[in-house]
């Protein structure tokens, strides 16, 4: 499927804002950006407003849009509350998981790998979220799955962001392999503390994380 021109605008402003190409508190101009990627202003409001959904800018009324970066603290708690919610999902859905969505998650891993052995991040990512996504849905609870893709939605750009580290695609990868193993074997509680490790962020993911929003910080 061609993805969205938004979309695509998207994640290239996420890597303007994280190189500082755009400082955090600079006001982004709808005209100039339109002139800058050729496109007409609608994609550029889509974009933005994509952005605003997972915090990295700020729309203020009669003003515009503002870059805006969580600091370490904010992002961090963050995480924290992700992991935490995924880890109840994974409890959940070891008991109700369906044959057809353990399927689909053998399927998912499997694109996932593909693009491990590409090194194409981009695509990892798609497949991350679909593995995630599919997940959410199987904990059975319909609230649950609403809180965790608004956080998810959220974390986007921090998650993505991840996959630059060296190795951490591959790793990744390995952590999947576990959570589908753990809810095959109906696990609840491997399950659940796989991905709670797989989402959290400590180690090497934590100075990565950090490296890139010290501009926010300045």
């Amino acid at each position: 499927m061609e993805r969205k021109r938004a979309d695509i605008i998207a994640e290239e402003l996420e890597g303007l804002i994280f190189d500082g190409t755009f400082d955090n508190g600079e006001r982004l101009d709808e005209v100039q950006l339109a002139e800058k990627f050729s496109v007409s202003r609608t994609p550029i409001r889509e974009a933005l407003q994509k952005l605003a959904q997972s915090g990295l800018v700020e729309q203020i009324p009669r003003r515009g849009v503002f870059v805006r970066q969580p600091g370490p603290v904010e992002l961090i708690e963050m995480f924290e509350v992700m992991a935490e919610l995924e880890a109840v999902c994974a409890r959940l859905a070891a008991s109700r998981i369906s044959d057809e969505a353990l399927a689909d998650l053998h399927e998912a891993n499997q694109r996932c790998n593909e693009a491990v052995d590409a090194q194409d991040a981009d695509l990892y990512y798609r497949e991350n979220e679909r593995f995630h996504a599919i997940l959410y849905r199987q904990s059975g609870n319909r609230f649950l799955e609403q809180e965790c893709l608004r956080l998810h939605r959220r974390l986007q750009p921090f998650r993505r962001l991840q996959l630059r580290l060296r190795g951490r695609m591959r790793q990744s990868m390995g952590e999947h392999e576990a959570i589908v193993n753990a809810l095959e074997a109906g696990d609840g509680n491997r399950a659940s503390a796989v991905i709670r490790d797989h989402v959290a962020v400590q180690g090497e993911k934590f100075h990565h994380l950090i490296a890139n929003l010290k501009p926010a910080a300045e």
